[in-house]
């Protein structure tokens, strides 16, 4: 199977374990992944124990999830609860903790609530249901940014008066700008975002070795995918180089997809700061609905309290959403938080740390070694 099989060949990753053993040789290296998907790939596979004990993954802010704040989530129950109003949005968002509940908690007291595979999904049940307004909660990076700028296209184009986004999409250079100007981390490098790097390209990644003198590596999805991006690391480690480096180059381009980059700049615009769960307020780092989309702008349609809600006092999300902490670290996983009864977001999501070794068996520190070892690399 093309892009599958060939990038999980246990004897190619044995020897470029082997290569990658030689090349980080006596020093200490840590690593950021940043894209939840590749904590996915690092942990299933077991590569963190297949690697020598020197190279350090830590897990970035990458789950577009996990770093929406309860606050966020509060609104976005105010909005299902209104009358005569469909709430949509993506099936893990539907559990995601507010201060009053998750959003299936609100279906559970009788709002319309809805989870759909796309806006256009949601603009459909708009068109479907003339006499309802139909609200997408929209979340995620630039990843999914452009289908919800289609969908805002779209829906102007057909003069669809009843349904409305509340926008919660985020940009991945500023929380990036933010990891690396903060004191608790020293980190040697990134691996770099391999599905948001197929809609932005990997220019935007520059300022990393300019500026901060950082080596980044944009990575693709498989094992193999993060073994050889861990060796170019290293190699421009070695080698005194310090660049943009792009190992998923059978999908993403220096340019990036210049047409999604265009419909995003059409509908949608930079608000002056967003709060993230765990990195706080971050100047210019999440888009809004621009004016010449206003009419589809829920945060414009509907009034909202926006008010900041603390996490738990137990939940650590923010700790392991900035690499600060692993999460069988924190005091309330895999007891009172698990996928089942998730008290964080980074339990919830798929692509959350927390969800990442509760499912492939790193539940604290004794267990991550042995089931690192039953890996099939």
């Amino acid at each position: 199977m093309k892009f599958v099989e060939e990038f999980r060949d246990p004897a190619a990753a044995r020897a470029m374990v082997k290569s990658i053993t030689a090349l980080a040789g006596d020093g200490e290296y840590k690593f950021m992944e940043v894209c939840g998907g590749h904590t996915h790939t690092i942990y299933r596979h077991g590569l963190e124990h297949i690697l020598p004990s020197n190279i350090e993954f830590v897990h970035g802010p990458g789950c577009p999830v996990c770093v929406i704040p309860m606050g966020r989530i509060d609104d976005a129950m105010g909005l299902a609860e209104q009358p005569n109003v469909i709430f949509t949005t993506f099936g893990d968002m539907m559990r995601v903790p507010g201060s009053r509940g998750s959003l299936l908690d609100a279906k559970a007291r009788g709002a319309d609530t809805r989870f759909v595979y796309s806006p256009l999904d949601a603009l459909k049940i708009a068109v479907e249901n003339p006499d309802k307004h139909v609200v997408f909660f929209a979340v995620g990076f630039e990843t999914t940014a452009p289908s919800t700028a289609v969908t805002l296209v779209r829906a102007k184009h057909l003069g669809v008066k009843n349904f409305s986004v509340f926008v919660n999409h985020v940009t991945i250079v500023p929380p990036i700008k933010a990891i690396l100007e903060s004191p608790d981390l020293r980190l040697s490098g990134f691996l770099g975002p391999g599905h948001v790097s197929t809609v932005v390209g990997t220019r935007p990644y520059r300022f990393i070795p300019d500026v901060y003198g950082k080596p980044i590596v944009v990575a693709g999805f498989e094992p193999l995918d993060i073994l050889a991006s861990v060796h170019m690391l290293l190699a421009q480690i070695n080698e005194g180089r310090c660049e943009v480096e792009n190992q998923y180059s059978r999908v993403v381009r220096e340019e990036g997809n210049v047409k999604a980059l265009k419909l995003m700049a059409e509908t949608f615009e930079l608000r002056p700061h967003f709060e993230w769960r765990g990195l706080g307020f971050i100047s210019q780092s999440a888009l809004k609905v621009n004016s010449k989309y206003a009419e589809f702008d829920a945060e414009e349609r509907f009034s909202m309290p926006g008010v900041r809600v603390a996490d738990p006092k137990a939940c650590q999300c923010g700790e392991v959403l900035k690499g600060v902490i692993k999460p069988w670290e924190c005091k309330v996983f895999g007891t009172a938080c698990t996928p089942e009864t998730p008290i964080g977001t980074c339990m919830v999501s798929p692509e959350g740390a927390c969800a990442a070794y509760y499912n492939f068996g790193r539940l604290h520190r004794e267990t991550a070694a042995v089931v690192g070892q039953s890996t099939g690399l």
